[in-house]
């Protein structure tokens, strides 16, 4: 199943569109060689593996979470670093192949990012920082344990509501955003502090971005595996990990802002 991060589906070795490795003869001897030495491993082969995935996520988030504390005391640096976080990600979107830089480079920024906002809000909302951090590692955690088990899996159907849940999510925002730069709308939050029946549509609406930042990590898992189990190239670990990134530091900056809303 295609992800909708980019990341991923503009990368064929997560899609399924890799060119197939050229084919060497092998002599008789060389194979009986072949045949009594011990399996390679993945890094032998130079292919993509779970271990590999895992280690250049982590290296990742360490330079996120180390560059977030510096724009926890810098929060001017949100602005910059959220335009320049969305250069570097279209940058490593489009490259045809994964630089190792340019993706930590990214972490670094984008941590500077979420460094500056997290100072803001916590500013005016004590503890929602702690809550929208621990909120993102239990959805992390728990998509992911039960994507291991088997008991959620991406399908065509589920992606294609994803898909439309997404664009008109993306529109609201970007009406949303509208209204709030031009003073139509003076509230912090815009329209999402509107209410229906008393409940802020901002409420409403962050359980929904919640589920689709979820859904979003099943079909990242998904392309994972997919690219293991066809042995992508090994340097593909770096894109996996930047898709990673993406997703999770969008979930949690709408859980951040889903928590000062209700504290709102």
């Amino acid at each position: 199943m295609a992800s909708n991060n980019p990341a991923f589906s503009r990368n064929p070795a997560f899609n399924g569109k890799a060119p197939a490795a050229p084919v060497t003869p092998i002599s008789a001897e060389g194979l009986e060689t072949m045949y009594d030495a011990p399996s390679a491993t993945p890094a032998q082969t130079g292919r993509i593996s779970y271990d590999d995935v895992i280690v250049k996520t982590a290296l990742n988030f360490v330079v996120l979470v180390a560059f977030a504390a510096i724009g926890w005391n810098v929060p001017v640096l949100a602005l910059p670093a959220a335009l320049i976080g969305f250069g570097l990600a279209m940058v490593n979107i489009f490259k045809k192949q994964p630089s190792p830089p340019l993706i930590l480079l990214y972490s670094a920024v984008e941590g500077l990012f979420i460094g500056a906002v997290s100072s803001v809000f916590e500013a005016r909302y004590p503890g929602v920082v702690v809550q929208a951090v621990i909120a993102t590692i239990c959805v992390f955690a728990v998509t992911l344990v039960l994507f291991a088990f088997g008991k959620v899996r991406a399908s065509k159907r589920a992606t294609k509501i994803f898909l439309i849940a997404m664009i008109g999510y993306l529109v609201f925002s970007l009406v949303n955003v509208v209204l709030i730069v031009t003073g139509v709308n003076q509230n912090a939050f815009g329209l999402s502090s509107a209410t229906i029946f008393g409940i802020p549509i901002g409420l409403i609406l962050g359980v929904l971005v919640t589920l689709l930042a979820a859904y979003s990590l099943v079909l990242d898992f998904d392309q994972i595996q997919r690219a293991v189990k066809a042995g992508a190239p090994r340097n593909q670990s770096w894109s996996a990990a930047f898709g990673l990134v993406v997703t999770v530091v969008w979930l949690y900056l709408e859980l951040l802002r889903f928590f000062a809303i209700a504290r709102n």
